[in-house]
């Protein structure tokens, strides 16, 4: 596998740069260096918030592209890049039909703030790993200010079996995206990672075939399309080793660090 014409790196946090304790490793750090110095571009591309993805990666924060809620929102060096926003009408119509669904937690997607309902009992608790800026509130009849990007979904148990099949009737108007076992995401449809990378690709010139990504969820999979060297993590859902070309290791054993240890190996 030839790596030496690689020019951009991306890769999904969960399950994926994050180990399961939702950290980053201190050899990515020492190897982002070496990325930085080639001029290797470093995207990091999550349903994470901006904040969240920030917080992660604060020591390299001024060097890399951020790609938050599945590719709505881009951010480079706190510039914004691009920004893909719903109305207020469509946020309120989406929650409204996510409210009929049973044991279904609902936070919606700000560009400020992550919003979700103060009776939510152990849920703050649980949302406050994905999304550090947040705010408990009383009702979503009245939609803070704010600018919205989607609609986050969660299921303790399985978004897959318990979430995904309440929203048949609008997965034809609508990007309804399974993102982890628990989460699941209602965006405009063209709010997805693959078209973040694209929109990168072409601001830099940067080909699929001088690009890299990694995932492990279906919310990865229009950005593994868009990269010649595509990872599934060997955690990864089965549709998902089914798109890249290669699978790696899991996040626990460092799957994406391996692979950047062989390309940095080639430079």
């Amino acid at each position: 596998m030839d790596l030496t014409k690689v020019k951009m790196i991306v890769t999904d946090m969960d399950g994926t740069l994050l180990n399961p304790k939702h950290q980053v490793s201190d050899l990515f750090f020492e190897q982002f260096e070496v990325l930085k110095a080639n001029q290797i571009r470093f995207v990091a591309a999550s349903g994470r918030q901006y904040h969240s993805i920030l917080e992660k990666l604060d020591k390299i924060k001024k060097d890399i592209t951020i790609v938050a809620e599945n590719g709505a929102y881009i951010v480079e060096n706190g510039t914004e890049v691009y920004a893909n926003t719903m109305t207020n009408d469509e946020v309120l119509k989406l929650v409204h039909i996510s409210q009929q669904i049973p044991k279904t937690h609902i936070v919606i997607c700000g560009k400020s703030k992550a919003y979700f309902l103060r009776d939510s009992g152990g849920f703050k608790e649980f949302v406050a790993e994905y999304f550090c800026e947040y705010e408990m509130v009383n009702s979503f009849e009245d939609l803070p200010d704010d600018v919205f990007f989607k609609i986050a979904l969660c299921n303790y148990e399985s978004s897959e079996k318990n979430i995904y099949p309440y929203l048949a009737s609008i997965v034809k108007d609508w990007k309804v995206t399974v993102s982890s076992k628990q989460w699941l995401d209602i965006a405009i449809p063209n709010n997805h990672k693959g078209n973040a990378v694209s929109c990168l690709q072409e601001k830099y010139g940067i080909s699929e075939e001088e690009t890299m990504a990694f995932g492990d969820y279906l919310n990865d999979i229009e950005m593994l399309k868009k990269a010649t060297y595509s990872f599934a993590m060997e955690n990864a859902h089965s549709e998902v080793k089914q798109v890249a070309s290669k699978i790696t290791l899991s996040n626990h054993a460092f799957g994406v660090e391996t692979i950047i240890g062989k390309l940095i190996a080639g430079i």
